[in-house]
């Protein structure tokens, strides 16, 4: 059975200071009277009694704390509200930090969804937001939290491909903001119960593993050459049809069909080439 927060307010400490002190006042003045009269001795040490055990109820409250109250291990609830208070002097006060904080999760190697080996890191920014949650529905709230940060890390990366995946495909490296999206969602389903929000996740480190860095670097080079030939081609080709079409239309030239491929093979050489081309001059007909 999952536990519910129950906010109250205690007593001001103020007004309790004040009584406190009397009573201890009052307890060291019949001491002082019980040495002459015995029997005021015991009602010194009362008094004094019921002042120390009650200055033990005393407590303060910084902003974005919190104090969970329990009587002989039965939960009574919490104060949040910052100040300075007093409360039964037999309740047991955990202080729980309401503060948000920073999880720098470690490296992880995992495998992504095609089974590459790859190096994986994310930071949560999360803070407590039921204090009975987190101190009695899981044996440690901040180890629970590093776990099962860890968990859903390995998990994330097992569900999307590194990256080059099909069309529409989410990937953990073209698809970043996806992804921190999908990790804090999962996280927040995984800390709930530890009454922890997650107010931000996201990736910090992605690479493939050094083992298999050095191939996938060679193909990415390979997919970017690739790449940038087929748009060359398709520049080149766009050209050349460009310039048969103008020749064609004013008249410049009439080639024949052989002269045309001659012509395009000559313009496709050019224009693709890597190095510069050295031009050979005709100097005789077109046809020789």
């Amino acid at each position: 059975m999952n536990n519910r927060e129950n906010v109250i307010v205690v007593q001001s400490g103020w007004s309790m200071l004040g009584l406190n002190i009397a009573i201890l006042a009052i307890g060291l003045l019949l001491f002082l009277v019980g040495t002459v009269v015995p029997i005021f001795m015991f009602f010194s040490l009362l008094a004094l009694t019921v002042g120390t055990i009650s200055s033990c109820g005393h407590f303060t409250l910084q902003p974005n704390e919190a104090r969970v109250l329990l009587l002989f291990g039965s939960y009574v609830g919490t104060v949040r509200q910052s100040g300075f208070y007093w409360a039964n002097p037999f309740y047991s006060k955990p202080r729980v930090s309401l503060r948000a904080r920073n999880l720098d999760g470690q490296r992880l190697k995992v495998n992504d969804k095609r089974g590459n080996p790859i190096e994986i890191a994310a930071v949560l920014v999360w803070h407590v937001e039921d204090t009975a949650q987190a101190l009695f529905d899981v044996d440690n709230y901040e180890q629970f939290v590093k776990i099962q940060s860890e968990t859903a890390v390995r998990h994330l990366a097992s569900m999307y491909a590194y990256d080059q995946g099909e069309e529409a495909e989410t990937t953990l490296r073209g698809h970043m903001e996806e992804v921190s999206a999908a990790l804090a969602k999962e996280l927040q389903d995984r800390l709930a119960k530890a009454g922890v929000r997650i107010e931000e996740a996201r990736l910090t480190h992605l690479a493939y593993a050094p083992e298999i860095a050095g191939a996938m670097l060679r193909r990415q080079q390979a997919e970017a050459v690739i790449a940038a030939r087929q748009k060359i081609v398709t520049g080149a080709v766009s050209m050349v049809e460009m310039a048969l079409r103008e020749l064609s239309a004013r008249q410049v030239l009439n080639l024949d069909e052989e002269r045309k491929a001659a012509m395009v093979s000559n313009l496709l050489v050019v224009l693709c080439g890597e190095g510069e081309v050295q031009p050979v001059i005709n100097a005789g007909t077109l046809y020789t």
